[in-house]
């Protein structure tokens, strides 16, 4: 069987290295079996692909498929009422008093049916295919006993039987303390996180491990005993960190080898260079940032000055980041954070991959990788996280089928 060939398109390749977004100004795509064969300028396609079905993109912008690293868009109800009661004055601890707070989430969460979670997360993955992307990272993290987590897991896998996605799941139970176990962290570590953990990866349920190391969460040495048993199984580790506090999660996350450190505002420069030589993708997530109106700004100079692999994601939640749009998640991360507009881009195509471990399939245009990519109309790349807002997106192409969005 021949492959078909994309012509007649700009090509942001995103291939690491190269300048300007690794921009081909009038390139083929030669895609066989799905994957990439060749990609270069038009006029040198190699003759192997002349009897090739050729497909005009219009001249429109073509990109790698974009790639949602961090989100936690399986959930229960919604918070906008304590949105609401914020803006009226109410604090958040206030508002937890009162039964708000993610204990809400986790209330909603445990009532709603497995179709129900299904069907407002699908809702939400919408939003998201409708931005160009491919991939999407979803956390366990509001049922916190050990079946409504499992539930949530596998409300996520069956995300991709239902649209054109990649799923990649993590066992998020170290989230919050449930109120069954007020005071007894340790305890909940025991019963809940570590025995669940076991029986989800059992059943295939779990990607990644995640934790959400925080005051208000769980201290270094509980989420240290949870990476443990992560790495029994196996299983690749990833961690909130300093998004409130500076505990070094980071730090704890660098000597597991994690995937990624995620947040990171309140990450010392002097740790910096332990996630470099671990190779740790810094997951920076401005929607949280935009909308609990924080002010310390991660470590942007140290990042880039130890060439860290910055990823940008939306943190797609209901408390602190209500947010569908991974391209506004761009936008905020140039405006917020100072990040130029390719390493916007880079964050939510190559480094977004490598924050999953699937740099091998996505991430860029690159023969041997998957053809998954996204057509834009936008005359330049840099306009994708200029725009804020509307619909960009003029085309998906899903494993070497183009479709139109």
């Amino acid at each position: 069987m021949t492959g078909r060939v994309f012509i007649n398109c700009r090509a942001a390749t995103m291939v690491a290295d190269e300048v300007g977004y690794g921009l081909i100004d009038d390139a083929a795509i030669a895609v066989d079996e799905g994957r990439i064969a060749w990609i270069g300028p038009r006029g040198v396609l190699p003759r192997g692909h002349d009897g090739w079905e050729q497909v005009d993109l219009g001249g429109k912008l073509v990109t790698p498929a974009l790639v949602d690293c961090h989100t936690h868009l399986v959930f229960g109800g919604d918070r906008s009422r304590e949105f609401a009661l914020r803006l009226e004055g109410a604090s958040y601890e206030e508002i937890a008093k009162a039964g708000g707070g993610i204990r809400s989430t986790v209330a909603a969460t445990r009532e709603s049916t497995g179709e129900g979670l299904l069907a407002s997360a699908l809702r939400r993955v919408d939003d998201l295919i409708a931005d160009g992307v491919a991939v999407i990272e979803v956390k366990s993290g509001y049922g916190l006993t050990i079946e409504h987590e499992m539930r949530m897991l596998r409300v996520a896998r069956a995300i991709e039987t239902e649209r054109p996605v990649r799923i990649v799941t993590s066992w998020l139970a170290a989230h919050a303390l449930p109120p069954e176990f007020e005071g007894e962290a340790d305890r909940y570590i025991d019963e809940v996180v570590i025995p669940g953990l076991e029986a989800a990866a059992a059943e295939g349920l779990v990607d990644a491990v995640d934790g959400f190391c925080e005051g208000i969460g769980f201290s270094p040495e509980q989420i240290r005993r949870v990476f443990e048993t992560a790495r029994n199984l196996g299983i690749r580790v990833k961690l909130h960190a300093e998004q409130l506090s500076d505990l070094k999660g980071a730090v704890l996350a660098a000597e597991h080898d994690a995937l990624s450190a995620d947040h990171l505002e309140w990450l010392a420069p002097e740790d910096v260079p332990k996630l470099a030589e671990k190779g740790v993708v810094a997951v920076l997530l401005p929607g949280a940032f935009y909308a609990l109106r924080e002010t310390r700004l991660p470590p942007m100079d140290a990042l880039r000055e130890q060439g860290v692999a910055m990823a940008l994601a939306t943190d797609c939640n209901p408390g602190s980041s209500p947010l569908s749009s991974l391209r506004l998640a761009m936008n905020m991360g140039c405006t917020l954070f100072g990040m130029t507009a390719e390493e916007a881009l880079a964050g939510a195509t190559r480094n977004g991959a490598k924050a999953l471990g699937l740099e091998a399939d996505y991430g860029t245009i690159e023969a041997g990788k998957r053809a998954d990519l996204a057509v834009w109309d936008a005359p330049h790349p840099d306009y994708l996280s200029y725009w804020i807002g509307g619909r960009l997106l003029r085309g998906r192409i899903v494993a070497g089928t183009h479709h139109h969005a």
